[in-house]
């Protein structure tokens, strides 16, 4: 029987388990579907701390920022040259303006950030040029993040799991979660699949925006849900974008509890050649319709940044959903209410960027060691999650 039982085998439950394995401890995870096969298939990789004002996402961020290049070489060493790259690269964040009071609130925004140690140079228009060739010449406010940076989210999530496997973790797909077994002190002891019963010490959710339909099924309720998002690529070309580009409503759109759709810029190339155009935010529960008036207007801003995309060819589309939170933080310790059960989900758009420092915070707790930073504002009885508990 496993020390630790993961559901979830996306970047959080991947991360989880290679960080827990490394403690020495047994660890099993299990998925319905296929290993990466959920939100982090259907995201961009973004490591940002860009889009982060003070507290402790922040925090959470910085710490992230200064562990993905230590995880990139410890990966590479273990796994070896045949293994695909993870495709990290810093290439920094330069955040855009196109109005007056737009860029006065992207300025103010960075002014929050600086005293918190982020690095944020605000540049003329001569100085994103300089940056972007390609930029619309228009900006009337530019701040350049050379702490943003990108990974290829599938690969690196198969990293990590590899990592745990060999490590000795066991990772088991295709069983989906319908049911939670209790021991007789009424702590939880495993958990009931389509596989058949599966049992550990210990049970971690991490099943992304699926994790509030995975604890129900264990017996809890927590708030998270999904909110859809859709990504434009476009037909590979020479490069012409260097860095990850947004526009400031990105910022406004990331916390934002909105349900409505909401539509900001973020445009960057990839290492195969291709333009990624994001961002789209939706609550609409697990709906995948494919929504051309969504991917319009994901085009028309782009446009708006590179006016030259107008005579680029768009391949394809994708989306996918991200785990929402009304207090816009994570989830990432036990839960009281069911002794054995926690959990580390609720990231939104950031997930990929935190799985690392994620993991480190859920094993530390798990263990019962001193964290890199405190623990408590992650916590599911934190006083801004009460009002959503109690009324569950």
């Amino acid at each position: 029987m496993p020390d630790v039982l993961v559901i979830g085998a996306g970047i959080i439950g991947a991360a989880c388990a290679r960080s827990l394995a490394t403690a020495g401890l047994s660890v099993t995870v299990v998925d319905r579907g296929s290993s990466a096969g959920g939100t982090s298939a259907a995201c961009e990789g973004n490591l940002l701390v860009s889009d982060k004002g003070p507290g402790p996402e922040l925090d959470l961020a910085q710490l992230a920022a200064a562990r993905w290049p230590e995880v990139v070489v410890e990966l590479t060493a273990e796994l070896g040259p045949s293994f695909p790259s993870i495709e990290y690269e810093r290439k920094g964040g330069i955040v855009v303006a196109t109005t007056e009071s737009g860029a006065a609130a992207l300025l103010a925004f960075a002014d929050t950030q600086r005293p918190a140690g982020v690095e944020a140079r605000t540049l003329s228009a001569a100085e994103a040029l300089e940056l972007e060739p390609d930029l619309n010449p228009a900006v009337t406010g530019a701040v350049h993040y050379p702490q943003d940076a990108q990974v290829q989210p599938t690969i690196a999530t198969e990293a990590l799991l590899a990592s745990a496997r060999a490590r000795g973790a066991v990772v088991r797909i295709g069983a989906d979660v319908t049911g939670c077994i209790l021991g007789p002190d009424r702590r939880i002891s495993g958990v009931r699949t389509t596989q058949g019963d599966l049992y550990a010490d210990a049970v971690l959710v991490a099943a992304g925006p699926w994790s509030g339909e995975v604890s129900e099924r264990l017996g809890v309720s927590i708030p998270i849900r999904p909110r859809r998002g859709m990504l434009l690529v476009t037909a590979p070309m020479p490069q012409r974008i260097f860095h990850k580009v947004y526009d400031g409503d990105y910022v406004g759109a990331t916390q934002s509890g909105d349900a409505n759709l909401q539509t900001s810029s973020v445009v960057e190339s990839t290492p195969g050649g291709t333009v990624l155009i994001g961002s789209s935010r939706q609550q609409i529960g697990f709906d995948s319709t494919f929504s051309v008036d969504v991917l319009r207007q994901l085009a028309a801003k782009a446009i708006g940044l590179f006016p030259f995309l107008v005579r680029v060819n768009a391949i394809r589309s994708y989306g996918g959903f991200r785990p929402y939170m009304p207090d816009h933080l994570p989830i990432i310790g036990p839960d009281p209410r069911l002794s054995g059960l926690w959990h580390a989900a609720g990231h939104e758009g950031a997930g990929i960027g935190l799985a690392i420092v994620t993991a480190d915070l859920l094993t530390a707790q798990f263990l019962g060691r001193m964290p890199d930073l405190p623990a408590e504002p992650f916590q599911l009885d934190r006083p801004s999650l009460r009002p959503y508990l109690e009324a569950a």
